[in-house]
């Protein structure tokens, strides 16, 4: 009796040590995924393991190389989000871009703030129609909808995220006031002149050529109407003849599916090369912002409490085989993130406010 008595109590203390860790612990920051809801996007079960490797064997060889394949590019970003999207919302929430970390106020609060600053950039208000460029699962949207009494109509490359975005717009009762479309930010299929404003947080850097996504931004805003983007760039700090200067981007690019990060002084020439007035550009990482990359200093036991998560799911067959290998990489990227703030050589969050001149307005010379 003792014996099974022993057993049972061993076998309840497992089980509640399995639902602490899967159903407890693996919630999401913002409720909506946990770590047995991982499924990789789109991609069938048996192919995510390939899809990874597929991915992986593009964006690991060096920049030049990814633009002699440029017009590969979007499927693999599209790739890309198919495998990191439910990995992100498990762990980050819906919102995925960094912040300045503010004193006293939480991530998710210091996130909606950072979203929030765009409704005054572009001076959007109720009655407009405002361009979320790249919205993903659509955090940013949402915060900057309630905020600003705007219409906003997000473009994403992936279908998933549109049905993610979709559901949390229902969930939020804003989805008569959210609208996802799924296209390519490259070629949108929206007519000229018809946004009253638009912004892209952290996403613009998917691009090839940084002036054929704001070409086509530029094409679809009204006249007088005002762009902000928050951009991925090396600072002035970057060496290019320091090795962990190099391998630290290096590690950025291969990590997050990018063609190769622009230089924070390229931003602003392109803007114009296309014709946008620019108004304002400000690195919102510089002091006095608390540092954005704390919030990627998981801490040793964190890391192998959701490494092991991955795990178990993946040999329970819960989650797809190809998993864990996606999460390492992700938690590889991280540490090239941090060294990347910590050392001041990247920001995910330079800023620049554009405006499309009113047809006979004369652009400034510079």
């Amino acid at each position: 009796m003792e014996t099974a008595a022993l057993l049972w109590t061993a076998a309840l203390v497992a089980a509640g040590v399995i639902y602490w860790f899967v159903w407890v612990m693996g919630a999401a920051e913002v409720q909506g995924k946990r770590a047995v809801d991982l499924k990789m996007g789109s991609i069938t079960r048996d192919k995510v393991q390939d899809k990874y490797k597929q991915y992986w064997s593009f964006f690991r060889r060096p920049k030049e190389t990814v633009e002699l394949s440029a017009e590969k590019i979007p499927a693999f970003v599209d790739t890309f989000y198919n495998l990191v999207t439910d990995i992100y919302e498990w762990g980050w929430g819906q919102s995925f871009h960094f912040s300045p970390a503010i004193p006293g106020r939480s991530h998710r609060e210091a996130t909606r703030l950072h979203e929030e600053r765009v409704v005054d950039l572009i001076k959007a208000g109720p009655g407009h129609r405002i361009l979320d460029v790249g919205c993903g699962v659509g955090g940013p949207m949402r915060a900057i909808a309630v905020r600003s009494g705007s219409s906003v109509v997000g473009i994403t490359i992936n279908e998933y995220q549109v049905g993610r975005a979709r559901a949390h717009n229902r969930k939020a009762g804003l989805d008569g006031t959210c609208e996802v479309v799924c296209g390519n930010f490259l070629q949108m299929p929206f007519a000229d002149s018809s946004f009253d404003g638009a912004y892209s947080i952290e996403a613009t850097c998917h691009a090839p050529r940084l002036e054929d996504v704001y070409a086509e931004i530029y094409r679809v805003l009204r006249p007088g109407a005002l762009y902000v983007s928050y951009e991925w760039v090396t600072t002035a700090l970057y060496r290019a003849d320091d090795p962990e200067h190099v391998e630290t981007i290096q590690g950025i690019e291969r990590g997050d599916a990018l063609p190769g990060l622009r230089a924070h002084d390229q931003v602003a020439e392109i803007a114009r090369k296309v014709g946008f007035q620019v108004l304002e550009e400000l690195d919102l990482a510089l002091p006095p912002a608390g540092p954005w990359w704390n919030r990627l200093k998981m801490g040793r036991i964190a890391y192998w409490r959701n490494h092991i998560l991955v795990t178990i799911t993946t040999i329970l067959r819960i989650a797809p085989k190809g998993v864990v290998e996606v999460h390492e990489m992700l938690y590889e990227t991280a540490g090239h993130l941090t060294r990347g703030g910590e050392t001041g050589i990247f920001t995910p969050m330079y800023m620049i406010v554009c405006k499309k001149p009113i047809d006979g307005e004369k652009l400034p010379s510079s």
